[in-house]
């Protein structure tokens, strides 16, 4: 027996007890809403797709680096010349740039959140109608049918053979039977059966709003991109501190020089060390990821969905409501052993009428017989996943009682039987089959369908999804893995894949005969592509095994025996038409139902994932080098060799506008692992050799310069050596060349020429070439860095090959 989980808390979840006041089946009066609205007895849940406008501008200004460059803003605003504060000029740029992002983010998501918000039917004075979760007050009657999600807590008060799924909540496998008085909990769902609960705690006193408070707010970390640049960062520190230590004492200590001007010069060792572009780049390259996807009517739930789509190898999709519409028509109704036709048709009506929740299947067969009138309906056994039937008892027109079921043929029927003769040529075609059958025991008796009597087959044809066949061809040519995983007979649901030319729809497997051992299964799944006959909890199980085979998994679903399977994926994807609760597990809802937009989806994730690699070696080259510099500055007693301008024109030019660029750029390369490790493998040795080309030129520039002006002459010189070694590191990062790319280095290569070339440009920066011997030296030395360049690059790329 699975043991029921315990709350964040310790405890059972506790749904609390019956409302105090008796509410009538017609639910609140209007006045008894406005009481208790004015009371504050409301629903004001958390909301789960965004953050506010004050967490978004605390999380952009109130950060460590933005700490460090602060001060050394103020210190430079005191002691030196406004052009050797523009670093922090640009920090504020930065900061109000990612604000603004974050913000329209924000906007796109909670717009679309109202589009795909559930609306649960809530009953008052005697009228249904459909009403937002927030306007939920306490009391209130609302009603439930299959799919529905429970978003208060409550208790039951009218139900027909109500069942519920809390395996969300207390990890209790089977769906419990709800009666009138039983409490049902927020964040459970229906199965099966109708009925309604009164709301006894609402808001943020629910049981799931508590969970949600924490669980479901709005997050930009969960993520390998966020958690690599966090510990890129953290690294970045360790090296920081002592290096700036060490920089500060020996420029302000060991060296005789002007106080200004060494404080100068310190600052700027130091700013360069924090790439502090590359968390606003990251958190840029979300935001817009999340505008565009919205302008799909794609719903991003948790921001990480994004980069984890991109980094899936296996995809799982059901294929009701994902390859096939959700529609279905009835194409033939087939009697058997001599049933008349007419008394079918009339059966198959009355059965439609029974249910006031018909999924797909029975809605197509109301349409197809609709004179369900005139038979009374004594008891009725709604749909479930699980049992793969539905039925109801009647009191037939002249009073005669009879009992039926409607469901999967090789469910209710044993193997062999002759009723199942020709259903392997329809399950063939790709048709979903129903049995008519009639009971001969009790409708609820745990063997029901023992000794059903065939009466009919019921013939339904599957819409297929237009954009069904291309998105699985994307896939395939993707290497993504992908696994169709129905309730449906195998036969038929192998069918359907053959239609769309999915690789491996030839040989469907029956789920029933995959094996209980979690390795075993996985094996199975691995060599075959198509299952049938899955229950919900095996489709779970399906989706673990996996997991554990180190496949990154997203499981795609519109029904509520998706949930648990979706809940469990790396990735859960739902359609805008799903049942509410699987729209509440999914981090990504498409609210136009279409499965056309995954690859977009994915193309989003892999542009993220790619450029933010790119842009984060351009920002790590350049805290290596500076580190380095600083290391050498301090080892040789040296001055350092640029002021704070320098530096913020370099990082201008070869890092800050190309990387902005190039972060938002079209990027397909698919999405690999180990962020950190890819980064640093290409970031050190391209410091390395930056920083060291750099200081030989300083060095010789020493030697060469004496006199007034001559730290000026040598700072010119070791800035002309390193913004031409950056430069050849952003056009290597910049390959594939585009005729944009070309443009974009060009231009940064030309700002530059502006700046030696405009004489107020040369005394605001502090640049002037000074001879002929020093620059073209200078020029030879980044000509022979740049051939290491490449050949470090080429090396790297050979050992680990992509």
């Amino acid at each position: 027996m699975t043991q029921r989980a315990l709350d964040p808390f310790g405890e059972q979840p506790d749904p609390g007890p019956p409302s105090p006041l008796p509410v009538p089946p017609s639910g609140l009066s209007t006045s008894e809403v406005a009481e208790r609205v004015a009371r504050g007895e409301v629903n004001d849940v958390p909301v789960r797709s965004s953050r506010s406008v004050t967490e978004i501008v605390r999380a952009n200004v109130l950060t460590r680096f933005n700490l460090i460059i602060g001060v050394l803003w103020v210190i430079m605003l005191s002691v030196a010349p406004i052009q050797d504060s523009l670093f922090g000029f640009v920090i504020l740029a930065n900061t109000g740039i990612g604000i603004v992002q974050e913000w329209r983010a924000k906007r796109t998501l909670d717009s679309l959140a109202v589009i795909g918000e559930a609306k649960p039917t809530v009953r008052r004075e005697g009228t249904s109608a459909e009403v937002s979760v927030s306007e939920i007050v306490l009391g209130d009657l609302i009603e439930l049918g299959p799919g529905d999600k429970v978003v208060v807590d409550g208790t039951v008060a009218e139900a027909d053979s109500l069942e519920i799924d809390e395996s969300l909540l207390t990890g209790e496998a089977d769906p419990v039977t709800k009666r009138p008085g039983d409490p049902v909990m927020s964040g459970s769902f229906v199965v099966a059966g109708t009925g309604s609960f009164t709301a006894t705690k609402v808001g943020r006193e629910a049981y799931a709003a508590q969970l949600a408070e924490e669980a479901s707010r709005f997050t930009l970390v969960r993520s390998e991109l966020r958690s690599g640049i966090s510990t890129i960062l953290k690294y970045v520190t360790w090296m920081m501190v002592p290096t700036a230590i060490g920089l500060i004492i020996s420029q302000l200590v060991v060296k005789d020089n002007d106080f200004k001007e060494s404080v100068a010069r310190t600052v700027g060792g130091i700013v360069p060390m924090i790439p502090e572009g590359l968390v606003l780049l990251t958190s840029v390259a979300f935001a817009i990821g999340v505008v565009r996807l919205g302008r799909k009517q794609c719903l991003v739930q948790e921001l990480p969905a994004i980069e984890g789509l991109a980094r899936v190898d296996t995809v799982c999709l059901d294929k009701t409501g994902t390859l096939t519409e959700g529609g279905m028509d009835v194409t033939e109704v087939r009697p058997l052993n001599g049933a008349d036709q007419d008394y079918v048709n009339r059966v198959l009506g009355a059965l439609g009428a029974s249910d006031p929740r018909p999924n797909a299947s029975l809605r197509a067969v109301i349409d197809a017989c609709p004179d369900g009138q005139g038979w009374a309906v004594r008891e009725a056994l709604p749909f479930s996943s699980a049992r793969k039937y539905s039925g109801a008892a009647f009191t037939e027109g002249d009073g005669e009682a009879s009992a039926w079921l409607l469901g999967a043929p090789d469910v209710l029927l044993p193997d062999g039987d002759p009723a199942l003769a020709d259903l392997g040529h329809l399950d063939e075609q790709g048709l979903r089959v129903l049995l008519l059958a009639r009971l001969r025991g009790e409708l609820d008796a745990p063997d029901a369908a023992a000794g059903a009597v065939p009466t009919a087959l019921v013939v339904l044809e599957q819409r297929l999804r237009p954009d069904a066949g291309d998105t699985l061809a994307y896939f395939a040519d993707q290497d993504v893995a992908a696994k169709v995983i129905s309730g449906d007979n195998a036969v038929s649901v192998g069918a359907v894949a053959r239609k769309l030319d999915m690789p491996g729809a030839e040989h469907p497997v029956d789920a029933r005969r995959l094996p209980a051992d979690p390795d075993d299964m996985a094996s199975a799944i691995e060599r075959n592509a198509v299952f049938g006959r899955v229950a919900p909890q095996q489709k779970r199980d399906m989706v673990q095994a996996l997991r554990t085979r180190g496949h990154t998994v997203a499981m795609t679903g519109d029904g509520v025996n998706d949930v648990l399977a979706l809940k469990d994926a790396d990735i859960g994807v739902s359609m805008g038409s799903g049942s509410e609760a699987t729209r509440a597990v999914a981090q990504i809802v498409l609210l136009d139902n279409s499965f056309a937009t995954l690859p977009s989806v994915v193309a989003e994730g892999r542009r993220v994932i790619g450029n933010i690699t790119r842009v984060a070696t351009l920002f790590l080259t350049k805290t290596v080098y500076s580190v380095l510099l600083a290391i050498l500055v301090v080892c040789f007693q040296v001055e350092y060799p640029f002021l704070p301008r320098h530096l913020t024109l370099l990082s201008t030019l070869t890092i800050g506008v190309p990387a902005f660029f190039l972060a938002l750029a079209p990027n397909k390369e698919r999405a690999r692992p180990h962020f950190v490790r890819r980064v640093m493998r290409y970031a050190v040795p391209s410091g390395v050799v930056a920083g060291a080309a750099t200081f030989v030129t300083y060095l010789l520039a020493r030697h060469h310069y004496a006199g007034t002006g001559a730290l000026d002459a040598e700072t010119s010189t070791a800035t002309l050596t390193l913004f031409l070694v950056s430069m050849w590191v952003l056009a290597i990062i910049a390959r594939p060349y585009t005729w944009w790319r070309v443009a974009l280095v060009t231009a940064m290569g030309l700002g530059f020429l502006i700046v030696l070339a405009v004489p107020w440009l040369q005394d605001f920066f502090a640049l002037k070439l000074v001879g002929s011997v020093m620059p073209w030296a200078a020029v030879g030395i980044a000509a022979v860095a740049a051939a290491l360049l490449e050949l470090a690059w080429r090396l790297i790329g050979r050992r680990f090959p992509t």
